[in-house]
């Protein structure tokens, strides 16, 4: 992982999201992109609004976009004395989802902070996000991350095509790990098309690439959402990575009981593929 976006939600003393992504760009070596997205005027201006209330939005956003656009210099010294070296700031206008759609296709870790007090950074948009992104994305929990150490990583395995995904996507976080722990949940039904013999070995594909992790059963999948995060806490993990679950195409910002689960109640990093 070479280049990491973070979707900053402020830029006055830098947030959580853009310490963790910040320290974690250290931690490999990579460079990293702060991004801060402010809603356009046409979409924060009220229906039936009068011409002075409309100029007053207008200069508001001019205003927004002028003190986002300085923080470009700040950021980049901030990250050098980081100890990230290669780092750079960019502004967007628009819908949150569809800027960082456009960003991210020119990096390889998205980093996302889940906060409860803003509206649009509440569990459904980032699902949303999640699912429409296309990218690996650590969420970073409300509570403060005091140490981003990747030692101990914790791995949800269902077996799914989502689960598959986000163990190769993880590969480069997984072999800077001291001790990497699956979580095996029962096995998810889906219908297949095609049968493989022999079916795919987890454990062999993680030897393959270095990896020598061990294994523990899940007591149930009825609550999994609830056993991976105890289990978690039990390993007392830096990282959480799993696949990111979406019930159907057609309401693709619903994710599936475990995904939603971790994302709305997780204290810890975790990563999502979908």
């Amino acid at each position: 992982m070479y280049d990491i976006l973070i979707n900053t939600l402020g830029f006055d003393g830098w947030p959580r999201g853009a310490r963790y992504g910040v320290q974690l760009a250290r931690l490999l070596q990579a460079s990293v992109t702060g991004a801060y997205v402010y809603p356009s005027p046409l979409y924060a201006t009220p229906s039936f609004s009068t011409p002075e209330l409309i100029e007053a939005v207008l200069e508001t956003c001019q205003e927004l976009e002028t003190e986002a656009l300085a923080a470009d210099e700040p950021f980049v010294r901030w990250a050098k004395s980081m100890g990230v070296d290669r780092a750079a700031w960019v502004v967007g206008q628009g819908g949150l989802e569809a800027a960082l759609t456009q960003v991210a296709c020119w990096h390889d870790l998205v980093v996302l902070e889940r906060d409860p007090e803003r509206t649009w950074a509440m569990p459904t948009d980032l699902a949303a996000l999640i699912l429409a992104l296309g990218l690996p994305c650590i969420v970073v929990p409300p509570e403060p991350v005091r140490e981003v150490s990747l030692s101990r990583v914790a791995v949800a395995w269902n077996g799914t095509p989502e689960a598959v995904r986000a163990v190769h996507a993880a590969l480069p976080l997984l072999q800077r790990a001291d001790e990497v722990l699956l979580l095996r949940g029962l096995p998810r039904e889906t219908f297949q098309e095609v049968d493989w013999k022999p079916p795919f070995d987890l454990d062999a594909y993680l030897q393959r690439h270095g990896i020598h992790a061990r294994s523990q059963a899940l007591a149930t999948d009825l609550d999994a959402g609830p056993a991976l995060l105890e289990q978690a806490a039990r390993f007392h993990a830096d990282l959480l990575v799993m696949g990111a679950y979406g019930r159907s195409r057609f309401s693709e910002w619903i994710l599936g009981g475990a995904t939603r689960h971790v994302l709305w109640n997780a204290r810890l990093p975790v990563l999502f593929r979908h």
